[in-house]
């Protein structure tokens, strides 16, 4: 006769679970802010009659109206998580993105677009509530797995938008690709809704720090404001040419067709080539020092964004636009890691969250700087205008890591 009790099996921990459904809350997310890009431009273009001037004036405010709400809701959004949980600002945010986008199908003027736009970036906060909460709930031993796992949402989604939402909006049109988005993402807020758990503990407000107390712990205040700017001044030269490179494609293949198809394409390139050459270059930077990674990223993409002022035919600028991925591969990757290794554990989520900030400062600019510069010149000034800010950003890196890079020669010694 068996006398042994019966088998329970354990419940899976709530984590696990959080991160399934966190995983493609976050892939839905990068899909649906890049699903628009390749054609948010020809978008404006069919809202009225407008001058090349124009053209290129609304284009830059509608890409850069979203992240210039999210650089001053970020905080915000970050210290109401505090208080009030990383759920509730998960549904708030992906029932507003849900809304807003499929209301922008439906606008009849540029002006209505920009004012959505403005409104998306209130309801920004989905992915790095999803990192706060994963942060929380994930034993430490496997918080860095956790985490990576999680972040391939972002990056999968990031990378195959821009070619879903040309093809999407090449069968239908752009309207509908709003709709469809906006019902992805509804999705998105139905699954948070039911099946992601939290056990929150608010954080009193006596033992909140203050941005000034923050700085005080920071054994070096200057590097790691050094690299706010720089991941400010990475984003404005990658969305430099956001607002252009869908009119830049259509330019430069003027009697072809599907250009939508061939700017999604184009946008999703240099996603292809992070996703490859961002673990390898992150092994390097290891062995051979970040900073020193960083460096070399920069001036490689240098080299590679001057050509792509010159590009005859799409297949060119498509080939340079791969090279640039593996450029973008050693930069804000690169930054994130001088910031973990540099910031006191009990700073590192405000750190980690003024630096978000000063990314979609970078989200604003570069927008502007590109329709500037299109405006004033053309479409291939706007790449050399590219190469120029990643020069200063370059000296700018070499003289604040000087320290690390020392210190890292001398540790191999």
């Amino acid at each position: 006769m068996n006398t042994k009790p019966p088998v329970v099996p354990q419940a899976k921990p709530i984590w696990r679970q959080n991160l399934l459904i966190l995983w493609f809350g976050t892939f839905m997310a990068g899909l649906a802010f890049s699903e628009i890009m390749p054609f948010l431009s020809l978008y404006v273009d069919t809202l009225g009659t407008f001058t090349k001037s124009q053209l290129n004036l609304y284009s830059g405010i509608t890409f850069a109206a979203t992240y210039f709400v999210t650089a001053i809701a970020s905080p915000i959004w970050g210290k109401l998580a505090d208080s009030k949980g990383r759920k509730v600002m998960l549904i708030r945010a992906s029932l507003g993105m849900s809304v807003i986008m499929a209301l922008m199908g439906l606008v009849t003027n540029v002006w209505q677009l920009m004012a959505l736009r403005f409104i998306q970036g209130i309801f920004s906060g989905y992915i790095s509530n999803a990192n706060a909460l994963m942060a929380t709930q994930v034993p430490k031993r496997k918080s860095g797995q956790v985490l990576g796992t999680l972040a391939t949402g972002y990056v999968g989604g990031s990378l195959f938008g821009p070619l879903l939402g040309g093809i999407l909006a090449e069968i239908f049109s752009y309207r509908v690709t709003f709709f469809i988005t906006g019902a992805l993402l509804l999705s998105v807020f139905f699954l948070s809704y039911f099946f992601v758990h939290e056990q929150f503990t608010p954080v009193k407000k006596e033992n909140m720090l203050s941005t000034s107390q923050v700085v005080k712990v920071l054994k070096n205040p200057k590097l790691i404001i050094g690299m706010f700017v720089t991941t400010l001044i990475i984003q404005a030269s990658n969305n430099s040419i956001s607002p252009i490179l869908a009119l830049y494609v259509r330019e430069i293949m003027p009697h072809g067709s599907a250009v939508t198809f061939y700017s999604g394409i184009v946008a999703a390139i240099p996603g292809v080539a992070t996703l490859f050459a961002a673990p390898r270059l992150g092994r390097l930077g290891d062995r051979f020092g970040t900073e020193l990674v960083l460096s070399v990223g920069f001036i490689f993409a240098i080299i590679v964004y001057i050509p792509m002022a010159f590009v005859t035919n799409v297949w060119e600028l498509m080939f340079l636009r791969f090279l640039i991925g593996i450029s973008n591969a050693t930069m804000l990757p690169a930054v994130q890691t001088i910031l973990s290794k540099n910031t006191p554990a009990e700073v590192t989520g405000r750190v980690f969250s003024y630096n978000q900030s000063f990314q979609a400062v970078g989200n604003v600019l570069g927008p502007l700087i590109g329709s500037f510069v299109s405006n004033t010149f053309d479409y291939r000034a706007v790449f050399i205008s590219t190469a120029v800010l990643v020069l200063l950003n370059f000296g700018m890196v070499w003289l604040n890591t000087s320290k690390l890079r020392k210190k890292h020669l001398n540790d191999i010694n």
